[in-house]
C-alpha cells in the first residue's frame, strides 16, 4: 500500500500531515505529487472536487519553497474567498514546521488595507481570487515578477465565472520561466487555451476519465409539475431524517426564497450566497460544519470552495445554467472516497439535460419516485425507532427521577409505552401526510383519477392565478363552509381551477356557502364531477346568486403544512375578497 514516505515528501512535512490525520495518499496526490517535487514540469491534473487536490499541489510546493526568502515565491488563484481561504489554511497546516513559512490570503469582501499590510511582510505564498489580486497589482502592492510557481485551482470554474481577462493579466505579469500547475474537474476549451498560451509541454494527470464524475455519487433524478419543486424538496428531505445537504439553486433570490420557506417550516436551514456580508457568511458556513444546519441553500458561485466533509445529498432544486457546472455541484458530496447522493429535481421539459449531463460525466442517472406519504413516516418512524434504541443513558442522573416515572406509567403494558413514546414525535409527521397528494409528474392527478367510494369530485373555478395552492384551497374551503379539513381528502390545483375530493356529507355545506357567491368581483361556481361507486351522477348545482365585495382580501398565514412558498392568500369575509351568505 502506497504512503506519503514513498511520494519523496521532507521529514517537516510528513510530520504535519500526520499530525493532520493523513494515513495514505489519494490517487491525484500519488500521481501529482513525485512529478510536481521535480520542481521543473508544468503539469495539468484533471480530478473531481473532493479528491484531495489542495494537498496534491501543497505538500509539494511547501517542499519547494525557500522560506528563508522573504518575497513571494508562489502564487495559487481559486474563483471564490472561501476556496481561497481553505487553501490558505490548509497550506498553513502542512508547513507548521517549516520555520519562517508565511501564507497570505488575497480575496474580495474583506479589508484591503489589513491585505495589503500582509503583503507587505514578504509572504513566500500567495493564496488570492482573480479580481482582488488585480486590484493589488493596480496598487502596485503585489509583485510578481520573482513568480516560481503558479497554481490556478479549478480553472474552469474560474473560466466560467468570467475570469478570463483577468487570469490572462496575472499571468502575463509573471515570469515565462515558471512552473504551473493547472487542477480543474473538466476540461472545456478555454481551458485548454490556458494550457497552450501559458504552459510548456505539460505533464498530464488525470484520475477516472476525462471530464467523467465521481464514481461514488448516486446519480437521481425527480420528474415533477414546476409548481411542486419545493414539496418535493420537503418530501425528499423527510424522507431522509438524517440528510446533511446541499441545495443548489439559479439565482441570489431563489436562494434567499428556498431558505426562507425551509426555516419556516421547520426545517434547520440557511442560505449562502453573494449578497451577504463576509460575516453573515462566515456565520453561515460555522453553523453548516458545526452541523447546526440540515440544508445549506446555496447559489453556485456562493458554494465554490465548500469543503464539508460527510456532506450526504447534493440536491440541484434548478439544474444550472452550464451543464458543466453540474460536475463541480456534486462534488459537495462523495468527498474522501465516501458515497453520496446527487438529486435532481426537473420537470417533464428539461429531461434533455439530464441525458446531456450524463454524457459529460459519463453516468447514468436513475429516476426515482417522489416518497408517497405513507414512505415518509414509515422512514421517520423507523429512524425515531433507532434514536431511542441507540440512545445513551445516563445512568446516574436519571435514577433520582426513576421511582416517579415508573409510578407514572405503572398501569400501562410494555406495549403501551412503546407506542406512547413513539407518537410523541410520530404523531407529527402523520398528521402532516394524511392524504398527502402525489408529486410525481406521471400520476394520475386529473378529472380521469379512480374515486373512493363515499366521496364526491368539486370543480371549482378558482385556482393558481387566485392565488391558491394545494392547502390553501382546503383552508379557504373549511374555513367559508365551516367543515373539517379532514373533510376534504384530494386537492389538485391548476392555474385557472381547482379539483378537491369531498366526503358525501361536506358536499351540502361547500355549496351553500361557497357557490355563487362573489370572488375578487366575479362569481365563483362549483360543479360535482360525480362518483360512479357511490351512484351520483354527474351535476351542476345551481345556487342562489350571492352580491358581494370585490378586492382581494390580503390574507396570509402559513403554518408550515406541505404546500408551496411566497405565495398571498387572498381571501376571507373581513376584507371583502370572499363573501358569503351569512346564517341568521
Amino acid at each position: 500500500m502506497m504512503n506519503f514516505e514513498l511520494l519523496g515528501l521532507s521529514k517537516p512535512v510528513l510530520r504535519a500531515i500526520a499530525e493532520l490525520g493523513f494515513e495514505s495518499p489519494t490517487p491525484i496526490q500519488e500521481q501529482a505529487i513525485p512529478v510536481m517535487l521535480g520542481g521543473n514540469q508544468d503539469v495539468v491534473a484533471l480530478a473531481q472536487t473532493g479528491t484531495g487536490k489542495t494537498a496534491a499541489f501543497g505538500l509539494p510546493l511547501i517542499d519547494l519553497i525557500d522560506f528563508n526568502q522573504r518575497h513571494t515565491q508562489a502564487l495559487i488563484l481559486a474563483p471564490t474567498r472561501e476556496l481561497c481561504m481553505q487553501i490558505t489554511r490548509d497550506l498553513q497546516n502542512f508547513s507548521k514546521h517549516m520555520g519562517g513559512a508565511h501564507v497570505v490570503a488575497i480575496y474580495g469582501g474583506a479589508s484591503i488595507e489589513g491585505q495589503i499590510r500582509e503583503m507587505r511582510k514578504g509572504p513566500q505564498i500567495v493564496a488570492a481570487t482573480p479580481g482582488r489580486l488585480v486590484d493589488m497589482i493596480e496598487r502596485g502592492v503585489v509583485d510578481l515578477t520573482r513568480i516560481e510557481f503558479v497554481v490556478l485551482d479549478e480553472a474552469d470554474e474560474m473560466l466560467t465565472m468570467g475570469f478570463k481577462d483577468d487570469l490572462d493579466l496575472i499571468l502575463s505579469q509573471t515570469p515565462d520561466e515558471k512552473n504551473t500547475w493547472l487542477f480543474s474537474a473538466t476540461m472545456p476549451s478555454e481551458v485548454q487555451r490556458i494550457a497552450k498560451n501559458y504552459m510548456n509541454n505539460p505533464h498530464e494527470v488525470t484520475v477516472g476519465q476525462r471530464n467523467s464524475g465521481n464514481e461514488n455519487i448516486e446519480h437521481l433524478y425527480y420528474v415533477v409539475h414546476a409548481k411542486d419543486r419545493y414539496l418535493a424538496l420537503k418530501r425528499i428531505a423527510d424522507y431522509n431524517p438524517d440528510i446533511f445537504a446541499i441545495v443548489f439553486c439559479r439565482t441570489k433570490a431563489e436562494t434567499q426564497q428556498v431558505a426562507d420557506a425551509l426555516i419556516k417550516d421547520g426545517y434547520n436551514a440557511d442560505a449562502l450566497h453573494g449578497d451577504l456580508s463576509q460575516a453573515q457568511r462566515d456565520f453561515v458556513m460555522k453553523r453548516y460544519r458545526s452541523r447546526s444546519l440540515q440544508m445549506l441553500v446555496a447559489t453556485d458561485v456562493a458554494a465554490r470552495g465548500i469543503d464539508v466533509n460527510d456532506v450526504t445529498h447534493v440536491i440541484n432544486y434548478n439544474l444550472p445554467d452550464e451543464i458543466e457546472s453540474y460536475t463541480h455541484r456534486s462534488g459537495r458530496t462523495a468527498r474522501a472516497g465516501k458515497t453520496g447522493v446527487s438529486i435532481a429535481i426537473i420537470h417533464s421539459k428539461e429531461l434533455h439535460k439530464i441525458r446531456e449531463i450524463e454524457k459529460i460525466i459519463k453516468r447514468k442517472f436513475t429516476q426515482a419516485q417522489i416518497p408517497t406519504g405513507f414512505d415518509v413516516c414509515e422512514q421517520q418512524l423507523m429512524a425515531l425507532v433507532k434514536r431511542i434504541h441507540n440512545v445513551e443513558v445516563d445512568e446516574k442522573t436519571v435514577e433520582r427521577y426513576l421511582p416517579q416515572v415508573f409510578e407514572e406509567l405503572a398501569e400501562l403494558s410494555r406495549e403501551d409505552i412503546i407506542k406512547r413514546f413513539v407518537s410523541i414525535e410520530f404523531n407529527r409527521f402523520a398528521e402532516y401526510y394524511r392524504n398527502a397528494p402525489d408529486l410525481n409528474h406521471n400520476a394520475q392527478r386529473d378529472d380521469r383519477r379512480a374515486l373512493a367510494p363515499g366521496v364526491v369530485k368539486l370543480y371549482m373555478n378558482i385556482g393558481g392565478i387566485d392565488g391558491f395552492d394545494f392547502n390553501t384551497i382546503k383552508e379557504f374551503v373549511s374555513e367559508n363552509a365551516e367543515i373539517a379539513i379532514a373533510d376534504i381528502t384530494w386537492t389538485d390545483i391548476k392555474n385557472t381551477f381547482s379539483l378537491i375530493e369531498v366526503k358525501n356529507e361536506a358536499v351540502d355545506k361547500i355549496m351553500e356557502a361557497i357557490h355563487g357567491a362573489q370572488y375578487r368581483g366575479r362569481t365563483v361556481r362549483v360543479e360535482s364531477r360525480g362518483n360512479r361507486d357511490a351512484g351520483i351522477p354527474r351535476t351542476r348545482f345551481r345556487g342562489d346568486k350571492r352580491q358581494g365585495g370585490g378586492g382581494g382580501g390580503g390574507y396570509h398565514k402559513g403554518k408550515g403544512k406541505e404546500g408551496g412558498f411566497d405565495r398571498k392568500k387572498s381571501y376571507g369575509d373581513r376584507d371583502g375578497g370572499f363573501n358569503k351568505k351569512r346564517k341568521k
